[in-house]
């Protein structure tokens, strides 16, 4: 195992929609990238000739960031391609698979969502951080950045899918309690929540949304793009941001903007 010359960063849910605009930005930035998904590798190696294109070494590591054994074995991975670790992203989620009234949703619903957008992220933050201070016990140099892929919804109740919102809402205080943990040993944490992205994941309710922008939702008459979030990352994980850890940054249009 050697280490690479260049920063690296791992990217969950890095293939495709905001995550792949994400490590799009990462890459142009000059990282070297470290892609987790769910799907099979031949389904995501289109992604991952685009990242290679754009000057970054680039694997695929697939896992399932809820599991506590895929998380494992995402690090040891990246450690044996790699030998380090600068940047985590914990962008990898879900929405619910049925939008359901909270007086109708189901149990399972919710430990699905939990497990994938709060838990997951919780915990691989914390193997990532071990790695990240044992990275700084022997650098003195070394800058670790954390970045967690919230959403508006951490604040804007939606009551046809309380899962959804509970597990970002929960993400916010994670990314305050490890801003606070890992100060002491330089490493940044920030929170982005992003608006109404053109992804996969709101294909579903596109007309609605094109309806409620014309109509005033954003400040930003638009709708967000991947590249959007993707910038914001890029800026944290080079460092361009300073003395801010714990921050949010809301890239979501004016969309919670207030307004009179």
């Amino acid at each position: 195992m050697s280490s690479s010359p260049k920063r690296v960063a791992l990217v969950t849910g890095g293939s495709r929609g905001i995550g792949l605009g994400i490590a799009l930005a990462l890459a142009e930035s000059g990282f070297d990238l470290a892609i987790n998904g769910v799907r099979d590798e031949a389904d995501v190696a289109g992604s991952l000739t685009t990242l290679r294109k754009r000057g970054a070494t680039a694997f695929y590591f697939q896992g399932d960031v809820s599991s506590p054994e895929d998380r494992t074995s995402m690090l040891d991975g990246i450690r044996e391609e790699f030998g380090r670790l600068d940047v985590l992203v914990n962008n990898a989620g879900v929405a619910p698979k049925v939008r359901a009234d909270i007086l109708e949703a189901t149990e399972e619903s919710f430990d699905r969502v939990l497990g994938i957008n709060l838990k997951g992220p919780y915990f691989l933050t914390q193997g990532a951080a071990r790695w990240m201070i044992e990275q700084r016990s022997a650098d003195a140099n070394f800058r670790g950045v954390i970045v967690n892929i919230s959403s508006v919804s951490a604040t804007e109740a939606s009551i046809n899918r309380g899962d959804y919102c509970i597990s970002k809402a929960g993400v916010a205080m994670a990314t305050q309690l490890w801003a606070h943990r890992l100060a002491e040993f330089g490493i940044a944490v920030y929170e982005i929540r992003p608006g109404i992205i053109h992804t996969d994941m709101s294909a579903a309710v596109a007309e609605k949304y094109d309806r409620l922008i014309a109509n005033g939702l954003t400040v930003e008459n638009r709708w967000g793009e991947p590249e959007d979030v993707g910038r914001a990352v890029a800026m944290l994980a080079r460092g361009d941001l300073t003395y801010a850890t714990g921050n949010v940054l809301n890239i979501d249009g004016g969309l919670t903007l207030r307004r009179l």
